[in-house]
Formats: C-alpha cells, structure tokens, sequence
C-alpha cells in the first residue's frame, strides 16, 4: 500500500484520468468538491454513479460503472462504504486501471491487497484533492487560504 509522500506524490502526478466511483451532483456533497477540484487543476474525471447514468455531472458524462468507460482509466478513487470496495476493486483491476484509491474514512484492506495482488497500486483513506493541495500547491483554492479566522458559522448555506 501506497503510505508515503514521496509515492502519493509520483501516482498523482503520473495518473491523470479518474473515475470517480460513488460521485454525487450535490455540489455539497464531498466527492462533487473533489471532482471539481481535480477537474480545474488538469485531470480528467469520469464520474460513474448508476443513479445518474447517462446524465451529466461538472459537464462529464456519467457511466453506471467501471466498466462500461470505454476510455483509459488510470485511476479508481472510491467514494462508497468500505464494504462496498471489493466488486469496486475487481472492476478496476478487469478494466486496467494502475491505481485503486479509497477516499477519507473508507478502509478496505482486503480489496487493497487484491488489487495490489493483480498489479494496482492501492491507497487506503486518504482524499485526492487534500493530497494534491498538500503536495502541489492548492491549499488556497476556493478560499481556503483567505487569511479570515472566524469561529462564527454562517446563517445559511446559499446556492
């Protein structure tokens, strides 16, 4: 498994195509931020959901699983409950994929090893867009870095 900064740092730099398993089009929703994210600094996301199959999400056509992409995957990254990663990580290794990465608070250490076992690199509760921030440099996107301390919460989330 995939740990350290120096080996994060290379799969994020070498793999630029993401499916993204389990993306919402809720713009608040988690892995919509990350795939936004991703998608302005220069990678391709391939949003699969079966819930919006056909459809759109961030102007990206949304397939209803892995393997129905016909494009080059490079990477899997898994927004779904830990015990849903094992047919997860079998579909990426049968679609080629080099790296199976699960998203924050998603462990799956058996589905990790079986697709390291056929030839993927794994990484295990970790988040794409925080790593890549933290490695490359976007830790100001999207306000981030405003030089604002608040405790105050906001009244209401706007649209």
């Amino acid at each position: 498994m995939v740990d350290d900064i120096p080996g994060i740092r290379r799969i994020l730099a070498e793999n630029k195509v993401i499916a993204m398993v389990g993306l919402s089009a809720d713009w608040f929703r988690p892995s919509y931020f990350a795939a936004k994210y991703m998608l302005e600094h220069g990678y391709r996301v391939i949003p699969v959901n079966p819930r919006y199959a056909g459809g759109e999400i961030l102007g990206q056509r949304v397939h209803g699983s892995l393997r129905e992409i016909p494009d080059r995957v490079d990477m899997v990254d898994v927004f779904r409950k830990t015990e849903d990663v094992p047919p997860v990580a079998e579909d990426a290794v049968a679609i080629g994929a080099r790296v199976l990465w699960q998203q924050l608070g998603v462990r799956n250490l058996d589905a990790a090893a079986k697709a390291e076992a056929a030839g993927l690199e794994a990484v295990v509760d970790r988040c794409v867009k925080i790593e890549h921030a933290r490695l490359f440099g976007g830790l100001n996107w999207v306000g981030v870095n405003t030089r604002v301390i608040s405790a105050k919460r906001p009244r209401y989330v706007a649209n």
